[in-house]
């Protein structure tokens, strides 16, 4: 199974990327490969763990370093989409890199040679090529903004400081022979530290010629804690993939979209690409704002329904929505306002990411949604507590035969009337219990913690480190929309306009179809 996954992304890493004025269109290879697993189980256990440990590290108290510590910055978010895409960089030679793609990010980095990946036992790295070669002499200005918005809003003074740059030579803005200093990025479960560099990034292509992006901006990391392959981040910031390519094509950089493959933890169904689309194509906006149809019969014609993007100055590496309650069956839960909008210091909204599989939600929604879903199916069939404990996923419950009825799921977004049924194989995933042979179905949405504790509540300033020159905040977002829920949707980030937008899609048959046009 190994082989024939490296097979297809060695496959589609040199198939048609093509690339028009107004299309960049790119394969989005999933990562699922049930042979890091002894079990579903396991495979449910880990990827729940993940996502719950990816949405609390948004929650993280983020450190006011003082003087001395100002090398250090934590990242807002961390890798663990299921999502990579390929390129090569530099141009003696050219070197392929494989990232996983992540809206929760704003930066672009991996892996560089010699590397070392501390605590990477049993996470695969068979199917990502060597980490690259750079040269020293591509290294990023202490003074330049890219440095400072690696570093986050440290100015460039501070930054050649801290690289040793002499008193006179900053106060004559005569410091660009010295490099930006390295910085360490804490994640939920690991961490790296990383340098600037700029080199040539390609998008490569057998049909038509590559996009070159000569001065690309990355991080370039030797050794890492637990984080073994690199991230693509499509955040907003000037040093995500789009912000970066828009100042080469801004038709090409200011909207993209993404449609994922259904795999519904199926290896063998994650063998086709996801179509990752740069630009813009023929589309309809919805005009009866009737929402979008959740059966689960796909259509390439639906139309899309957009919400609009919350505008978070304090937290811009976020793509913040408003979700103003959620349908379970023909009852319609409330959302607290925490996952409705922001609050004055850019905390709450719901984050719409590709880097987090399953959807994360604040306490009291989660368990109105639960007590509802369980109103109508566990007066049914028999809760499945053990395997609850063993997936991390509630509530689970047992079944005879081959359907159980569920009942219908739709997210309802604030404004022009946005709401987005789930497919049932988005919200609810059936497998069989080795252990006691039954059929079994879990509910795919997850706690995400206590409201108060998420939007910051009483002693998220604690006084006492700030004589030790720190002051600790709690910041994030209320919830978090995952890419287990988007699958089987076109997902489109309007920057321009400043919106989301979802509709239903075939996935797979629209690569087909924009790869066709294209060629």
């Amino acid at each position: 199974m190994a082989s024939l996954l490296l097979c297809f992304i060695l496959c589609f890493s040199s198939l048609s990327v093509t690339l028009s004025e107004q299309l960049l269109l790119l394969p989005l290879t999933h990562s699922l490969s049930k042979n890091q697993f002894n079990s579903t189980h396991h495979l449910l256990k880990s990827t729940s763990t993940r996502s719950s440990m990816r949405f609390h590290h948004h929650h993280h108290h983020h450190k006011k370093l003082n003087k001395q510590q100002q090398q250090q910055v934590s990242l807002s978010l961390s890798p663990g989409s299921d999502y990579t895409l390929s390129f090569t960089i530099g141009s003696n030679p050219p070197q392929p890199i494989s990232l996983y793609m992540d809206t929760g990010s704003d930066l672009v980095w991996f892996p560089c040679s010699p590397f070392e990946c501390i605590l990477c036992e049993g996470k695969s790295t068979t199917t990502t090529p060597p980490p690259p070669k750079l040269s020293k002499n591509a290294t990023v200005s202490c003074k330049s903004p890219a440095c400072s918005a690696a570093h986050t809003s440290l100015s460039s003074s501070d930054l050649c400081a801290i690289s040793h740059c002499p008193l006179d030579y900053i106060e004559t803005s005569d410091c660009s022979s010295f490099s930006c200093p390295p910085f360490y990025y804490a994640y939920g479960d690991g961490s790296l530290i990383a340098r600037l560099y700029k080199d040539s990034l390609s998008v490569p292509t057998s049909s038509v010629p590559s996009m070159l992006l000569p001065n690309f901006t990355f991080g370039c990391a030797h050794t890492t804690l637990g984080e073994p392959i690199g991230v693509a981040g499509f955040g907003p910031g000037l040093l995500s993939l789009p912000a970066q390519i828009a100042t080469v094509s801004p038709q090409l950089g200011n909207r993209f979209s993404y449609c994922l493959v259904s795999h519904s933890f199926n290896q063998y169904r994650v063998h086709r690409p996801s179509p990752l689309i740069l630009g813009r194509y023929d589309d309809k906006e919805r005009k009866d704002n009737s929402g979008v149809d959740g059966s689960d019969s796909d259509s390439d014609s639906a139309e899309f329904v957009y919400t609009s993007m919350l505008d978070n100055t304090s937290h811009p590496y976020f793509y913040s929505v408003g979700l103003k309650g959620i349908s379970v069956g023909k009852r319609n839960v409330a959302a607290p306002e925490i996952v409705k909008r922001l609050d004055r210091s850019g905390n709450g909204g719901t984050v719409v990411d590709s880097g987090t599989t399953f959807t994360m939600l604040p306490a009291s929604l989660y368990n109105s949604v639960v007590a509802e879903f369980d109103r109508r199916v566990g007066r049914v069939h028999e809760r499945a507590s053990e395997v609850e404990d063993k997936t991390g996923l509630r509530p689970c419950y047992y079944y005879d035969g081959k359907v159980v009825n569920v009942p219908a799921v739709v997210l309802h977004f604030v404004g022009n009337g946005s709401s987005v049924a789930l497919p049932r194989r988005n919200y609810f995933y059936e497998f069989l219990d080795g252990d006691k042979k039954k059929n079994v179905g879990c509910l795919m949405l997850m706690n995400g913690g206590d409201d108060e504790e998420l939007s910051g509540g009483p002693g998220a300033i604690l006084g006492n480190y700030q004589q030790q020159g720190f002051e600790l905040v709690m910041i994030g977002p209320g919830a978090i929309l995952g890419n287990y829920q988007q699958q089987g949707f076109e997902v489109v980030y309007d920057l321009e306009k400043k919106r989301v937008g979802f509709a239903r899609r075939q996935c797979s048959s629209l690569w087909d179809k924009l790869n066709q046009n294209q060629n």
